[in-house]
């Protein structure tokens, strides 16, 4: 069984975008991420963290903008304006969910679609739908597919199955994989017999956020998994959607949690942020 560890894909991608801000420094222009956080949750800080951490490796600024959890629609949109108008600004990151009383519905357009690098403007997800790679598509799903391309796993004709259908992961990692000529099938609350489904798939994405559900009768001999969730366990402990040591002995290759997507995914969100800087820029 072969450990698919995060930190060798994330370094490899913050390399080569490390050595593109160092040129531009030496115009005296650096990329700049606003990241909005409304609240305090747990997780949106833990990849807060990880955020800056990336771009401050790679050199890209980051302005952390935090509302309290009970801000009203007209302040949140107020400062998402401001930033679309800033042109020192290049990307903006909304942290979700966000809190209850204010609908994504009408803040998801607010946010300008060049500066929209986690694909929350549907503009962004109509270019993803279209294959149109001028867009930006959700940082989690590029990252799925950037470490399966680093540990050369192919995945044309392949049978795909997604555990999980958000808009965030599930779907536009569908959309990607499907561009890449694999056969999809996604699993969600409502399929009827997911453990079967999944049983028969060479490779296996699990994005439903439930802590070690997928077990042993779940894969097939010599499965792939890509494990997406990141949950605390019975123990208080991280841990992913898959429950590692039940499926270690069966699966050929496995992403770890932690130590897996994650960081892969914090070094995307830099790099979306140095696409929107060049397009921008007119460097692209």
């Amino acid at each position: 069984m072969e450990l698919l560890r995060g930190k060798p894909v994330a370094d490899s991608i913050s390399e080569n975008l490390e050595k593109q801000v160092n040129e531009f420094k030496k115009n005296n222009k650096t990329p700049r991420l606003a990241i909005v956080r409304v609240g305090n949750n747990p997780d949106d800080l833990a990849y807060e963290r990880g955020a800056k951490n990336r771009c401050a490796k790679i050199g890209i600024d980051v302005e952390v903008h935090e509302l309290e959890a009970d801000v009203n629609k007209d302040n949140l949109v107020g400062l998402l304006r401001k930033l679309n108008e800033d042109d020192l600004v290049n990307g903006i990151l909304v942290f979700r969910p966000l809190p209850k009383h204010i609908d994504e519905a009408d803040i998801k357009y607010e946010i300008s679609y060049k500066k929209d690098v986690d694909c929350f403007n549907p503009i962004n997800f109509g270019k993803l739908y279209e294959g149109d790679k001028s867009g930006f598509v959700p940082c989690t799903a590029v990252a799925v597919m950037e470490l399966l391309k680093f540990y050369n796993i192919e995945v044309k004709g392949k049978d795909v199955v997604i555990i999980g259908a958000s808009n965030v992961v599930g779907k536009p990692v569908s959309f990607l994989l499907l561009n890449e000529r694999a056969t999809i099938t996604i699993c969600h609350s409502k399929t009827k017999n997911t453990p079967q489904i999944a049983s028969e798939a060479d490779i296996i994405v699990s994005a439903c956020g439930i802590a070690k559900i997928v077990k042993e009768n779940y894969v097939k001999e010599d499965a792939i998994i890509v494990d997406v969730g990141i949950n605390v366990d019975e123990n208080g402990k991280l841990c992913g959607d898959v429950d590692f040591d039940n499926v270690k002995d069966k699966v050929s290759k496995i992403t770890p949690v932690p130590k897996g997507i994650g960081s892969v995914t914090t070094s995307i969100l830099a790099k979306h942020v140095i696409k929107a800087f060049k397009i921008q820029n007119g460097i692209l």
